[in-house]
């Protein structure tokens, strides 16, 4: 199984191209090696559609909270349904459903810091010495399943701003997302 590389870094263009992978970044990270397969336990083929779409997960005022003024575009990063909030001059989100990997399989790169968001397991990732202006929030989302909230500016600055802007979103999306509370 490809590594999924989740971090993303707005500059010139958004980030998660249709079909593409996001670009590596401070706040990446990929699964673990591992010779299973993905769980069948993670979304079936028969869940609501809204479950499975990051984009339906945030309404039009939870994005105001959130500092988004724009609707997310649907994009695919590896093989994962992803939302992107790309905020012209200013940076973006993007929000990824990965259903292969499971919070504790992820090993990111960079600084993690284990935290609970809305009763989920939750790691905040972020090199705040670099002050690069990017942040990544996994958020455990079932027994095969996670969430990543990836988080960048334009100008690469304000690694603190980020990392709320990425803790906003978790804390809006997570109760709705599907799987238990972990």
């Amino acid at each position: 199984m490809p590594a999924l590389s989740v971090a993303c870094l707005v500059g010139v263009s958004a980030c998660g191209a249709a079909g593409g992978d996001a670009a590596v970044g401070a706040g990446g990270a990929s699964p673990a090696p591992s010779a299973e397969t993905a769980s069948s336990e993670s979304v079936s083929s028969s869940a609501d559609p809204a479950e499975t779409d990051p984009c339906a997960w945030l309404t039009p005022a939870e994005r105001s909270t959130a500092g988004l003024a724009v609707p997310g575009e649907r994009r695919t990063v590896g093989s994962a349904a992803a939302c992107d909030y790309t905020e012209p001059g200013a940076g973006g989100v993007t929000v990824t459903f990965d259903t292969a990997s499971a919070l504790a399989d992820l090993r990111p790169d960079g600084e993690a810091t284990s935290m609970r968001i809305a009763g989920r397991e939750a790691q905040q990732v972020a090199d705040t010495a670099a002050d690069d202006g990017t942040c990544t929030v996994l958020l455990a989302a079932g027994p095969s399943s996670s969430v990543h909230i990836d988080v960048s500016t334009a100008d690469f600055r304000g690694t603190r701003e980020s990392c709320e802007r990425a803790s906003t979103v978790a804390e809006l999306i997570a109760p709705e997302l599907p799987g238990r509370a972990g």
